[in-house]
């Protein structure tokens, strides 16, 4: 059962996947673009590389010979991905996930145009002269996104005609890989938005965390909640919609599916094959297993019997205020006693501004008021200050 796990990206995320995978004994080599990246700490070995880099990436597939591949990030050479299927590895979820979520166009298109799923109106372009075009079709206000990029990066809110140019240039700078390609999206008025994780499994059925909400600022989630506010029809619609484009994109892993939650009804929004960054709040107990061994279980095969809610839970991030080459953090101890609290420092060697350096995980039992909750995990995070 022991299983050898090459990890691509190392960020937090990657970290908690690892820690999972150590606590039953699989092997985990860790890759990412620069030394000392989170998951590489906790790591068995660990691989510097440009993933964007095909022959890089074959590299180190032939070297370590994993039984599976395990991508964390976008900014991968994902097409690679099929080949590696062909030599028997397995890609998780599967190499046609991996590839299509890594680019907004392919995701979008599935959901949308092959199975019907409620969208926001949406347009591409690959030049400022297309982005105007589109945003003329679609209206003000909208929202642009490069097609490659992770929390929140090149994403921004078009409000008027002098916005467009800047957008563009925004989303250049903030796309992930050699992709200079934006979708433009109808603004949705929603009230609110959730991430629904959805376990898929290969000899057993897909299964569904309850509900979480979520916040978020420049495209970035700012607290995330367990379980969130849905009714019974919006539920039983995004867990719909949530098992049709997970069974469309195939193999056994866990999925974070966004949706927009309106007036008229669930639209789906986006797509990771992955733990999500919402999910953390998971680690607070709220669930009997958290997001990451639940996406090492279902990977390993291993039967998930029922996902139970246990707690209601919030959290909450400590962000970064400015640049560092060696941050430092203060209110640990502060924070350390606060009852029904919890925290992570995820390890990171360096800061920048707004960059997710932790966070914050408070719970409580399932009567209690969800926004309070919220408020506690927001107060908590305001104890940690990242030192520069």
């Amino acid at each position: 059962m022991k299983k050898k796990i090459l990890l691509l990206g190392s960020g937090e995320l990657g970290k908690e996947f690892v820690i999972a995978a150590q606590r039953i004994g699989q092997t985990v080599i860790a890759v990412d673009s620069y030394e000392n990246a989170p998951a590489m700490q906790v790591a068995h070995a660990f691989e510097i590389i440009n993933m964007l880099d095909g022959e890089a990436l074959d590299k180190i597939v032939a070297k370590h010979q994993p039984d599976f591949i395990v991508p964390e990030i976008e900014a991968i050479r994902t097409e690679r991905f099929y080949d590696y299927e062909k030599q028997g590895i397995t890609v998780v979820p599967s190499a046609k996930a991996a590839n299509f979520t890594m680019n907004r166009k392919a995701i979008r298109d599935l959901a949308a145009k092959e199975l019907g799923l409620k969208t926001a109106n949406y347009r591409y372009a690959t030049s400022s002269e297309e982005l105007q075009r589109a945003v003329s079709e679609i209206g003000i206000p909208c929202v642009v996104k490069p097609l490659m990029s992770s929390s929140g990066k090149g994403q921004s809110t078009i409000k008027s005609e002098e916005d467009i140019a800047k957008a563009w240039t925004y989303a250049v700078e903030g796309s992930r890989g050699d992709v200079v390609e934006v979708i433009v999206e109808a603004f949705v008025n929603f009230h609110s938005e959730i991430t629904l994780l959805t376990v898929t499994q290969n000899n057993n059925p897909t299964l569904f965390c309850a509900p979480i909400g979520h916040r978020q600022e420049r495209g970035d989630y700012q607290e995330s909640w367990q379980p969130a506010k849905v009714s019974d029809k919006d539920l039983s619609d995004a867990q719909n919609m949530a098992r049709k484009i997970t069974e469309a994109l195939g193999g056994a892993g866990l999925f974070g599916v966004e949706f927009f939650l309106t007036d008229e009804g669930v639209y789906f929004s986006e797509l990771s094959p992955r733990p999500h960054d919402t999910g953390m709040v998971t680690l607070a107990g709220t669930q009997n297993f958290n997001e990451f061994e639940l996406h090492l279980r279902a990977i390993l095969s291993l039967p998930i019997f029922e996902i139970r809610l246990e707690k209601a839970g919030a959290s909450a991030v400590i962000l970064a205020s400015g640049n560092s080459a060696n941050p430092t953090f203060s209110g640990i101890p502060e924070i350390a006693a606060l009852p029904k609290t919890d925290f992570r420092i995820f390890g990171k060697p360096s800061a920048r501004p707004y960059r997710r350096m932790g966070v914050t995980l408070v719970n409580d039992s399932l009567e209690t008021p969800i926004e309070s909750l919220v408020v506690k995990a927001k107060e908590a995070a305001e104890v940690v200050t990242v030192n520069l």
